[in-house]
């Protein structure tokens, strides 16, 4: 129903101005409060006019833009290079060329067996240093496999009417194999096995990889080219080295002792030291040849030398125990000789 006085009978009007605030109720017989908290300005209210969310329970209270600490970067030193250890791997490194360029010196047809005791010499101390320093499961028993599967591979190497690669790829195939399943015998071993694939299938080619010289040795202009390629590796891993003991600069990474201008000097030295002996070689040999598969020699020798310092540094930072000095330092040189063997037979069916 309707009432039956009009909306507007005894209706006060709303005033003009703004709505009364506390002045007026004083006027109308209350007092106002006494304020006791610190004055706020008109910007403070309008900052806290907006919604709260309530916060639920076990929630922990927002903390203010100040009070959040953002986590800082961890800033990892860089490893010490030192002079004295990079000039001792530079003088090996240079030893192992040499030895190897004199010893294909002494091959020739029906006169293989020096050059190849020489090998076998160089691949018992890359199964030394390498065994030592990757250590895999059952480590004496893919040491010892290694050891038959090299010299069955220079056997080979040596004995076989035509000189070829098949030989030697069934044994490395082998080789391989054996070692695993003797790391699978045992069952402490048996779980790191997948682990150390890798590392097993690196020993035992690795080891093969050295009788590649071996086979070239018997091909026409293969002596040639070992001492080609071997001389542009032996030069490239030492030139390296000694940039490392002078200007270990810039450096690749924080943890790793070398530095680029090392890695960059050693191979372009390398491949100048292949076209200077590839215009006093007799043909098929040219400078431009000897440069090629010098530089191809050359930058496998110094990435594998660099390769394995990553590799270590890696492990370090895995947090496994530094291996024996020697054999962690002699691990480069090695390997880089050893991917350098492949590569120069490549490059000499290819270029020669």
């Amino acid at each position: 129903m309707f009432p039956s006085t009009s909306p507007e009978a005894g209706r006060e009007s709303w005033p003009a101005g703004p709505h009364p605030g506390p002045a007026a109720a004083a006027t109308r017989g209350n007092p106002p409060a006494p304020r006791t908290g610190p004055a706020t300005t008109d910007g403070d209210r309008r900052e806290r006019s907006g919604p709260r969310r309530a916060r639920r329970s076990g929630e922990p209270a927002r903390r203010s833009e100040d009070e959040i600490d953002e986590p800082e970067e961890e800033v990892v030193p860089p490893v010490e290079v030192h002079r004295q250890l990079a000039l001792t791997i530079a003088g090996f490194a240079a030893l192992l060329g040499v030895g190897l360029v004199l010893g294909a010196q002494t091959s020739g047809p029906g006169h293989r067996l020096p050059f190849a005791f020489i090998i076998f010499g160089v691949q018992l101390l890359f199964v030394l240093a390498w065994t030592i320093a990757m250590r895999p499961p059952a480590m004496l028993v893919v040491a010892g496999i290694s050891v038959v599967v090299a010299a069955l591979a220079d056997i080979a190497a040596v004995q076989t009417d035509v000189a070829g690669l098949a030989p030697l790829g069934y044994l490395a195939a082998g080789g391989f194999l054996a070692a695993v399943l003797g790391q699978l015998v045992r069952r402490v071993d048996r779980v790191r096995v997948t682990d150390s694939l890798g590392a097993t299938l690196l020993i035992v080619v690795g080891v093969v990889a050295f009788g590649t010289l071996i086979v070239l040795s018997r091909i026409p202009a293969g002596t040639q080219a070992i001492t080609v390629c071997l001389t542009a590796s032996g030069v490239g891993l030492t030139v390296a080295r000694l940039t490392d003991a002078v200007l270990p600069w810039p450096r690749l990474a924080p943890q790793v002792p070398r530095g680029a201008a090392g890695v960059v000097a050693g191979a372009m030295v390398g491949t100048l030291t292949s076209a200077l002996l590839g215009s006093y070689l007799v043909a098929p040999f040219t400078p431009t040849r000897a440069a090629v598969i010098g530089l191809v020699a050359a930058v496998t020798a110094v990435l594998s030398d660099l390769a394995v310092g990553y590799a270590e540094a890696g492990r370090l930072m895995a947090g496994e125990p530094p291996t024996m000095w020697v054999a962690r330092h002699m691990q480069g040189p090695l390997g880089g000789f050893a991917l350098a063997a492949p590569a120069a037979y490549a490059m000499c069916m290819l270029f020669l």
